[in-house]
């Protein structure tokens, strides 16, 4: 290197001697590096970092990047310990990071729960599929204990209709039973599970939720929306679980999880016993994937009053994330708020009805200014426009009320986030998470049924978010569907529904950026785009080697690319057989 260049190279990086290396080692200047632990070198590095965008090879030694660049610049790392992986030509990509999902509840869901999918995830097609699958379940299980299955969807039944109570009461009527709606917004309990939550005739709606009716007797038909009326029921329906299936399942979502590509995952709405089960998982060994936990507001504000305390310091592998709230439900279920009424009605009685807030407005703007004022992040549930309507005044109100510079607010789904709506998110430095996976599940269900053609056209709107330059990222709200990052990709390159069809064309994104709402911008999510999201020297070494280029494959070929290995600070944390 000249001596010009290379007074170009420290001038521009003079404020991290990381940054320095890494760049000046893709121009062949390395001052007698020293051996690394790992080398990767032959293939695709797609490193999302604007100092050296490709190269061929990386250097680790312990937890951290040392070296990006040519195989040859990259060799002057290798020592005679140092573990060298020829890639063969696969690429390496920063790690998946999960903007939004549920850790623990889709363990539970792997280790314990009945799986009652509909296709394209699974088979049930039917409720008496499902009443047969939930049957051979209680033959297996002791008198009195629960049988819970996740997963059903109404709309995709042959009876277009959810289960009644008397449906699962075929299932047993010496256990309690229920099952949760995909959506995970609402479930039906049998009449044993019914009665454990002290739920009948006379018990009343609560706010922000439903207990449907026979409207004859009056008497719950065993359908329950949102957690306010689901809350009694499983309480006690979870008040089985154990230490061992919390370990059991935490095990299970991150043997998933790692197989998948992810390096960091989300616990999207962790309770105190969540909180104190990751915690204990932990200390048991088992968080082989990064874990960001999402408080719930009730958790938070006993923090904020003194009446609970924290159970766990970040130590890089377990960390708290902001504090989750709920505006609304779930557009698939109905109880998603809109602003103009739903496509299909559900009641054909009432014509007009477009869902309600799980959160009033104001006691929403409440929480909010409370979480805001600590210093706290927040992330708040919310799917119709008539709920991100309610959100934004609320992260206005709490911004206007105590300034601050960069509190990074997220709106976990902002599915029917409107253009005057993005531009409010602009200007609050608010980051959408989007469910973008929707248009391939529910996409033709959402154009003829749910919200009709129009408005299913910009669910997830990311083209829209990317013109005004907001940092969008995509999530799979795992359970709910799949952990599956490179269909999340694939979803925003190509809006493509399980039908065939394409949703909204004018919304799709190119690959490099849906790679970066996977990667780098969930990093700057959680405030960690310093030490991830970017293969950089002096990053930590979370990194996913696939099979195939993601970035120049034709777009239905993303699906066919495989995760080879994935390595969590350094190490082999997944290979694949």
């Amino acid at each position: 290197m000249s001596p010009s260049r290379f007074t170009r190279c420290l001038a521009r990086h003079l404020s991290t001697a990381t940054a320095l290396a890494g760049l000046c080692a893709a121009t062949g200047a390395i001052a007698a590096p020293d051996a690394a632990d790992r080398v990767y070198r032959g293939g695709t590095v797609i490193t999302l970092d604007e100092a050296v965008p490709r190269a061929t090879a990386v250097a680790i030694s312990g937890d951290r990047i040392v070296a990006v660049g040519s195989d040859a610049m990259v060799g002057a790392h290798i020592g005679s310990d140092t573990v060298v992986t020829d890639l063969g030509g696969n690429t390496v990509v920063p790690g998946f990071i999960d903007s939004h999902s549920h850790l623990v509840f889709q363990g539970m869901t792997l280790a314990r729960f009945v799986d009652l999918n509909a296709p394209p995830i699974g088979d049930v097609r039917s409720i008496d599929q499902l009443v047969k699958r939930l049957r051979a379940r209680a033959a297996d299980t002791p008198q009195g204990e629960w049988v819970i299955g996740f997963g059903y969807d109404d709309t995709l039944v042959a009876e277009h209709r959810h289960p009644t109570r008397e449906d699962l009461d075929r299932v047993s009527t010496e256990h309690p039973v229920w099952v949760n709606h995909v959506s995970g917004h609402m479930g039906v309990g049998n009449s044993l599970a019914l009665t454990a939550g002290g739920l009948n005739a006379d018990s009343p709606d609560p706010e922000g939720g439903v207990i449907h009716r026979d409207p004859d007797t009056g008497e719950p038909t065993g359908l329950l929306e949102e957690s306010a009326a689901m809350g009694p029921v499983l309480m006690k329906a979870f008040a089985s679980i154990g230490p061992e299936d919390l370990l059991a399942a935490v095990d299970a979502a991150v043997t998933d999880y790692l197989s998948k590509g992810v390096t960091t995952a989300q616990d999207g709405a962790a309770s105190a016993e969540t909180l104190e089960g990751l915690a204990y998982a932990r200390s048991q060994g088992l968080l082989r994937t990064r874990v960001v936990a999402y408080p719930t507001i009730d958790v938070t504000l006993k923090q904020l009053e003194g009446e609970y305390q924290w159970p766990f310091e970040d130590d890089g592998f377990l960390k708290l994330g902001a504090t989750k709230l709920f505006s609304d439900g779930s557009i698939q279920g109905y109880t998603g708020y809109l602003t103009h009424p739903y496509h299909v009605p559900r009641d054909t009685a009432k014509p007009d009805y477009r869902g309600y807030p799980q959160t009033a407005r104001d006691k929403l703007a409440e929480q909010v200014m409370a979480v805001h004022r600590s210093g706290g992040q927040i992330a708040v549930h919310g799917n119709g426009d008539a709920a991100i309507d309610d959100i934004l005044h609320a992260f206005e109100r709490a911004q206007a009320a105590a300034p601050r510079e960069d509190a990074r607010p997220v709106l976990i789904h902002a599915q029917m986030a409107r253009e005057d709506q993005l531009d409010k998110m602009a200007e609050l430095g608010v980051i959408p998470s989007m469910f973008n996976m929707h248009t391939y599940y529910w996409g033709d269900r959402h154009r003829d049924i749910f919200i009709g053609p129009e408005r299913a056209a910009r669910i997830s709107p990311a083209r829209s978010a990317e013109r005004r330059g907001i940092p969008f990222t995509f999530h799979a709200d795992t359970p709910v569907v799949p952990m599956e990052p490179l269909r999340m990709l694939w979803s925003g390159v190509t809006r493509q529904t399980s039908g065939g069809e394409v949703l909204g064309p004018e919304q799709r994104v190119s690959a490099e950026r849906a790679l970066r709402a996977l990667t780098i911008d969930v990093a700057r999510q959680y405030f960690d785009e310093d030490d991830k999201g970017s293969i950089a020297v002096g990053k930590l070494a979370d990194l996913v080697v696939l099979d195939g280029n993601p970035l120049t494959v034709a777009p239905d070929d993303i699906l066919a690319i495989g995760v080879v290995q994935t390595l969590v600070g350094g190490e082999v944390a997944y290979q694949r057989d």
